[in-house]
């Protein structure tokens, strides 16, 4: 779970974060003037660049899990079915973390109108959650299912974030969404697809030496960030009308 866990925490700070911070003042700033059309179009804005990275790199830990984990930790006493231990917990975090970035970018519109209690609320919620999903899940699923339970409650976190904006009147979809996602989508398939083809048996991981490992990393990382983006240029989307919005 530890190792899993950093793997995971690295996109989502990175990204999650550093986006999170970027959009709390603009938001502030759009809520003192009134202009909350302004300020659902930055939620909006946000919310589809969250996708547009966050689901690829969960694509990419999960498909390539025993890749990061044996280039990056495979040395010493941590042999071969301690990866694979290891990689189990790391796809069933990967699968969170949408839901993670999600939650980075909707409680600052809760924040940027000086609303605490609510995600607070929303966080008793799921938490609470998350224990009694570790105990339904730990007995079939060992430590994966902890991992798990932490996805699900993510997702319910970031569901229920989304849910009190909408309630509130704060946050209205901007047009083309579906559009937006199935795009997204789509080419996450075909980085999927790519990644699935391209990673090899895990075998060939566990007996490589370290540079090779790493070049076998990079390249395929190199590869699937590619496909994924040309698959998104070739399915009609204009990525910088996205990202310097």
């Amino acid at each position: 779970l530890y190792y899993s866990d950093r793997l995971m925490e690295f996109p989502l700070g990175v990204f999650g974060i550093a986006l999170a911070t970027a959009i709390l003042p603009s938001l502030s700033r759009k809520h003192t003037e009134g202009s909350m059309t302004q300020f659902s179009g930055t939620l909006d804005w946000a919310m589809r660049l969250t996708l547009l990275i966050a689901l690829p790199a969960a694509i990419g830990l999960a498909v390539l899990a025993t890749p990061m984990l044996t280039t990056l930790f495979q040395y010493g006493a941590l042999g071969e079915y301690d990866i694979e231990m290891a990689s189990r917990s790391l796809i069933a975090y990967a699968l969170g973390l949408l839901g993670f970035a999600f939650i980075k970018v909707l409680a600052p519109g809760f924040y940027a109108r000086q609303d605490t209690r609510t995600p607070v609320r929303i966080g008793v919620i799921a938490m609470l959650a998350n224990m009694v999903l570790n105990l339904i899940l730990v007995f079939p699923l060992a430590h994966a299912g902890l991992a798990l339970a932490t996805t699900l409650s993510a997702f319910l976190n970031a569901g229920l974030l989304y849910m009190g904006l909408r309630r509130q009147g704060i946050y209205h979809p901007g047009p083309g969404w579906g559009v937006f996602a199935l795009r997204v989508s789509i080419a996450g398939l075909v980085m999927m697809g790519l990644l699935w083809f391209m990673k090899g048996e895990s075998s060939m991981w566990f007996s490589a030496d370290l540079a090779t490992r790493s070049l076998r990393l990079v390249g395929l990382i190199s590869m699937g960030a590619l496909g994924y983006f040309c698959a998104l240029i070739l399915l009609g989307m204009r990525l910088r009308d996205i990202v310097s919005r």
